[in-house]
């Protein structure tokens, strides 16, 4: 039977990308609720989800039938036509958060998801925090910078890119890792906000999943160099630093695994390697937990 022939929220259920044996799904969710047995009404008044449910991680999920709008904690979801939803979890998410649906026979139904907690890699410095100075004249370049990045991060394109298992853009040795951390006597410095790839000058890498390009900085930024911002929609984006060469133009819609540009180390790099970094509204996101080990 085709999905055009089942009843209508077991063909939502099915369209969840990849839910196999072993996925978190709500609490109280049991065999006969898997998306994958043969119970449409699984998701009458509960949510359903699967994912990394740790610092750094996210979920995909379908909220519960008769749903008008949901939040994750004080974070509204965007939700799709079928009721599917993307959510995350910041590098400093809370042990506990809440899932909220409002239904539109009025009642309200809440889920309560345990956050895991993760030891970053900290690295502890016996000298004092110094803060940096910055010039006038970098400020003045900078604000503008800052403001491109935040109006291409706040963009909404429609698009479908969420709902895929993504891929690594490029391959190589990883020289630094998500959520790593100085700590200065004592005194917490900023936290590394994405994944460092080193797989040598010039490499092409390509796209993680399905988006449009909402900021493609050929005329290279201060600190990121050479900077492209992929929205793969719902809320999340991929972004990719130090870049060469950038392939792409704004505004154009990519596929899963074309071509986007050359590693490089543009900006503020000590050598040439692809700095990747994932957003999902305000919270800070592993790409590791997205693409699995390397192979």
């Amino acid at each position: 039977m085709t999905l055009a022939g089942l009843p209508g929220a077991f063909a939502a259920l099915l369209l969840l990308s990849n839910l196999v044996p072993g996925t978190l799904l709500a609490e109280g969710a049991n065999a006969e609720s898997h998306p994958r047995s043969a119970k449409p009404a699984a998701n009458a008044g509960r949510f359903l989800w699967h994912g990394e449910q740790e610092q750094g991680g996210w979920i995909r999920g379908l909220v519960p039938e008769g749903t008008v709008s949901a939040s994750l904690g004080e974070q509204k979801l965007a939700l799709a036509v079928d009721g599917r939803f993307f959510a995350a979890f910041d590098r400093d998410a809370p042990a506990e958060l809440e899932l909220v649906a409002r239904l539109k026979d009025g009642r309200t139904i809440r889920q309560s998801l345990a956050i895991a907690p993760r030891a970053w890699k900290l690295e502890r410095i016996n000298a004092p925090l110094r803060p940096g100075k910055s010039s006038e004249a970098f400020l003045k370049r900078r604000k503008p910078e800052l403001e491109q990045i935040w109006a291409a991060r706040a963009k909404d394109s429609q698009v479908d890119g969420w709902k895929q298992e993504f891929v690594w853009p490029v391959k190589g040795r990883i020289s630094g890792r998500f959520g790593s951390q100085r700590i200065y006597q004592g005194k917490p410095g900023s936290y590394h906000t994405g994944l460092d790839i080193a797989p040598g000058a010039g490499t092409p890498f390509v796209s993680p999943a399905d988006g449009v390009v909402v900021l493609a900085a050929k005329v290279p930024f201060s600190l990121e160099g050479h900077l492209i911002i992929i929205d793969h929609g719902q809320g999340l984006n991929s972004a990719f630093l130090h870049c060469a060469t950038i392939n792409v133009q704004l505004g154009q819609k990519v596929k899963q695994g074309q071509r986007l540009g050359t590693v490089g180390m543009s900006g503020r790099a000590t050598g040439p390697h692809l700095h990747w970094s994932l957003k999902w509204r305000d919270a800070r996101l592993d790409p590791l937990l997205f693409t699995g080990p390397m192979g």
